[in-house]
């Protein structure tokens, strides 16, 4: 009898290893996913919640991790890229959408430039460094031995964050703090967006606030953020090209 019963025990726990779990959908069916790239310094970890509230929605979720700072932002892009083509590859994956923070978005770029999934879909950016940052200036000519990406994300014109083309067709949305002192809402904005937002934040974790998640994931559903009371828009985006992108605005 005992000999019996241990059976049956394994033959169950056979058949429920076996089972997906709860709300598991097949291999088969039709899914959309999100690959999430954080920020210089911070690990995947940093994107978490914002990782549990996709998931939650119905979303496959990529929380991509590297090391930030022990390669420049060719390298960085190009192991993305390469990672992205598995996603890619799989038939049931309709559409790829990414989600940035800071250095993020610069690496999400630089494959949106080099090495564009032909399943591209929706990018959300936050706190992007799209115009350089004034920090990396000052830091890039003493750490660049710390953090290597440094010089890409400078306000020379010849630097990354400055120089990669947007390519035509990707829905861009980019959220920023009010109160970024890394990264200014004037250096956010990129050519080709789509929608823009300020809201009342810092930098370091802007991606945790839930107005971000709620944002974020809008912005993925329907390429935008929805009606603002007071839109701030772009100077560089509203001037004329030969004007200098010298003007101000005051976030909300």
């Amino acid at each position: 009898m005992g000999t019996l019963c241990a059976s049956l025990a394994l033959l169950l726990s056979a058949l429920a290893a076996e089972a997906p779990p709860p709300g598991a959908r097949p291999a088969s069916e039709p899914r959309e996913v999100v690959v999430l790239v954080h920020g210089m310094g911070r690990t995947w970890r940093s994107m978490g919640p914002l990782q549990a509230a996709l998931e939650a929605s119905g979303y496959e979720v990529l929380n991509y991790a590297y090391h930030s700072r022990r390669a420049g932002l060719a390298e960085h892009g190009g192991a993305l890229g390469e990672r992205l083509a598995l996603d890619e590859a799989r038939p049931e994956v309709t559409r790829i959408h990414m989600v940035g923070h800071s250095l993020g978005n610069i690496v999400i770029r630089w494959v949106l430039a080099n090495r564009r999934p032909a399943k591209a879909g929706r990018v959300v950016m936050l706190a992007p460094p799209n115009q350089g940052a004034r920090l990396a200036d000052l830091a890039a000519p003493w750490l660049t031995w710390l953090s290597r990406p440094l010089p890409d994300l400078t306000t020379d014109p010849n630097s990354a964050a400055r120089a990669l083309a947007t390519p035509p067709g990707i829905e861009i949305g980019v959220i920023v703090g009010s109160k970024d002192h890394v990264v200014r809402p004037v250096d956010s904005c990129l050519d080709g967006q789509v929608d823009h937002i300020v809201i009342s934040s810092g930098h370091t974790f802007i991606m945790r606030k839930q107005l971000v998640i709620d944002l974020t994931g809008r912005f993925l559903r329907t390429g935008s953020f929805g009606p603002q009371e007071k839109p701030w828009r772009c100077p560089s985006l509203i001037l004329p090209a030969a004007q200098p992108a010298t003007a101000t605005a005051t976030p909300p």
